[in-house]
């Protein structure tokens, strides 16, 4: 059976008019939940539940709700969870197998097996592959995307990456950067309007400090050949002077005891008169905060350059307006929220329900901003500029209780509408990282320790290499690759060790896994078009050849991908995305010597079907790479034979307050 020429599928009357042609019945039902034109599962969900509404006396939304992805595919694609029904007087065992016996003729699935209290649905073979190839097609790289017109959609902010300024990028600082690229990209991909704002840590007593240490340590001739290094090292030095100082005032606050004497004095003292020189506008003390602000702007760009990340604004708690400060530190003082405490103002959230979150200073006893003070006169600002429906902040979780204090404090001014927009996306930390302690992997030289790594094993593979136009590039994407994807394997909650090894291996679900990949399906429609092999706009394509258990799998997993980037959207975990897609490269790794291409033995029409379900694939494949930030490559070398086997497997089935 051949298909319909040019089929079109991106409007609900002509999905229908395709579907009717399919032997499906029309209108597409309609569900609160379903979307048929941006999610092909919920074409098939729509007629499930359709057909189920009629067998059973039940809520039609919680039916259409009912019907679930499941776990494994061995469980089929979609699963009615009958207790979910909530039914009364009805066993769910008995009333699965009575919905199975009853299940009408569905020409989309076969017919529905009963297993205890759910009932299985597995998509038709046959009907599969003209449904999904289609839509991947005419969608390209727009699957997976939810649109929204202009008028109706939604805005959020992202507030990522957020380095302290005058101190190098280092691996510490990625997890912020990738996982709020990625928070970013999705909410864009589900129809939002995004505003992606690096809000420096460029204000604050570190900067007195850092400014102490330079006028101690600094060197013209240094900070010229490798500034921010040189910075981070006055940095560390003048921090490891002020320890000392700094563990004597903690002593003397965890003793209940006034600690003014000791900061009044030594490196404390110091540190505090530069700031408040700067929050004075005095112009020495602003030269220097400039210079090394636009210093570290300028390293950090070329960084997000090469991972690829690019934000709408550049801002920082320098940035926050004055006038704001002083509304905000007004509202707080005339509802009573802070109070005078031995020369600083203060709010004890233990007054206002929120004992755990302790006492927080909000200007200090020297007249200088505090954090929380700035970060709240930020939230008015960008709530006035950017009339946002979200607001995410991508930061540690050890800033956890922090946020807490911002977002209490936004609603005891009186704005708790404006506090429910507030939310902290909070992940684990890079053990064995301190800039304070010096213990810091400089970030760029993570990526070209990765780059130099993949670049020696692309040279093994001398006839492979010559066909690469751009094996620096090629190099350093993979590289790249593979330090996020080692980021993104967990949890972005849980802690890992930083470990440069772990990072650069190539064993197991690794980057480099994903980009050969992807590199091997764009391999394999360039080498179907040079033997005539073009599926071209998919109207030619003979699906009967795409009926085989491997299309299948293969189709299945496709076509749950709008499913997965949903998914993503509601727990914001990398890990989602990435489990996803190398689920997907292990069943095309399975699949290559199975459903060839070039000389497949069927002939011309199979050949063709192959290759637009590999080509298909590779949409798929490349716009989860995407997603997550990754860049797909065409062309890697060496090819699979050079790795070791086991790594491309055929498999069957408070310092500163540094936004990170």
């Amino acid at each position: 059976m051949a298909s319909p020429a040019a089929p079109k599928t991106l409007s609900l009357p002509n999905l229908q008019a395709y579907l009717e042609g399919l032997g499906m019945p029309t209108p597409v039902p309609t569900f609160p939940a379903a979307d048929p034109v941006h999610n092909p599962n919920d074409i098939y969900r729509s007629f499930i539940a359709a057909a189920l509404e009629n067998l059973i006396d039940c809520d039609r939304a919680l039916v259409y709700e009912s019907l679930q992805l499941t776990s494994t595919p061995s469980k089929g694609d979609l699963v009615l969870v009958v207790p979910r029904l909530r039914l009364k007087d009805a066993k769910a065992n008995e009333l699965a197998a009575e919905l199975a016996s009853e299940f009408p003729v569905l020409p989309l699935v076969n017919p529905p097996l009963a297993r205890d209290s759910f009932l299985q649905f597995f998509y038709s073979p046959k009907i599969l592959p003209r449904v999904i190839l289609p839509f991947i097609h005419e969608r390209r790289a727009s699957y997976g995307r939810r649109t929204t017109s202009e008028q109706k959609k939604k805005r959020a902010i992202v507030e990522f990456s957020s380095p302290n300024i005058a101190k190098e990028f280092h691996a510490g600082h990625l997890r912020s950067t990738i996982i709020g690229a990625f928070i970013a990209n999705l909410y864009e991909t589900m129809g939002w309007d995004v505003v992606r704002i690096n809000y420096l840590g460029d204000w604050g007593k570190q900067f007195g400090l850092l400014a102490v240490g330079w006028e101690r340590y600094g060197s013209e001739e240094l900070l010229k050949a490798q500034p921010l290094k040189h910075l981070l090292d006055v940095y560390v030095r003048i921090n490891a002077e002020f320890k000392p100082e700094e563990a004597a005032s903690k002593q003397a606050r965890d003793e209940g005891r006034d600690t003014a004497e000791i900061e009044s004095r030594g490196l404390f003292a110091e540190r505090n008169a530069f700031f408040k020189r700067m929050e004075d506008g005095d112009p020495g003390a602003l030269a220097l905060w400039k210079r090394f602000r636009d210093i570290s702007i300028e390293r950090y760009i070329d960084i997000y350059a090469r991972l690829g990340i690019t934000f709408d604004v550049y801002t920082g708690e320098s940035q926050v307006n004055p006038a704001t400060v002083a509304e905000a530190e007004s509202i707080l003082k005339e509802r009573g929220v802070c109070e005078p405490d031995k020369g600083s103002w203060i709010i004890d959230f233990s007054k206002h329900g929120a004992k755990h979150l302790g006492t927080a200073i909000l200007r200090g006893r020297t007249g200088t901003t505090t954090y929380l003070l700035r970060d709240v006169a930020a939230i008015l600002d960008r709530a006035k500029q950017y009339s946002f429906d979200e607001m995410l902040y991508v930061v540690s979780s050890e800033q956890d209780s922090y946020f807490q204090r911002v977002f209490k404090t936004v609603q005891l001014m009186g704005y708790p509408d404006l506090a429910a927009k507030l939310k902290h996306v909070n992940f684990g930390k890079v053990m064995g990282m301190s800039t304070r302690l010096g213990k810091v992997e400089l970030l760029s030289d993570i990526l070209d320790k990765c780059a130099s790594a993949m670049h020696d094993v692309m040279r093994t593979n001398a006839v492979k290499y010559a066909q690469v136009s751009d094996p620096d590039a090629v190099a350093d994407t993979i590289g790249i690759t593979a330090v996020m994807v080692q980021d993104m394997s967990g949890k972005r909650i849980n802690n890992y060790p930083f470990d440069i090894t772990r990072m650069t291996s190539f064993e197991g679900d690794a980057g480099p896994y994903l980009q050969y990949c992807h590199a091997r399906l764009a391999s394999i429609s360039r080498k179907a078009k040079q033997a005539g092999i073009d599926p071209g706009d998919g109207g030619d394509i003979d699906y009967s050849y795409l009926e085989d258990d491997h299309s299948a799998a293969l189709l299945r997993l496709m076509a749950q991908y709008p499913d997965v980037v949903g998914t993503a959207f509601k727990n914001l975990e990398p890990s989602t995305i990435l489990t996803y897609l190398f689920r997907l490269a292990h069943q095309l790794s399975s699949s290559y010597d199975v459903l060839q291409v070039v000389g497949a033995p069927e002939g011309h029409g199979a050949a063709l079907a192959r290759a637009a379900l590999y080509e298909n694939a590779r949409q798929v494949l490349g716009n989860g790479m995407r997603l997550l930030g990754i860049k797909p490559v065409d062309r890697q070398v060496p090819p699979q034979s050079v790795f070791p086997h086991s790594v491309f497997p055929s498999r069957q089935s408070a310092d500163a307050k540094s936004r990170m």
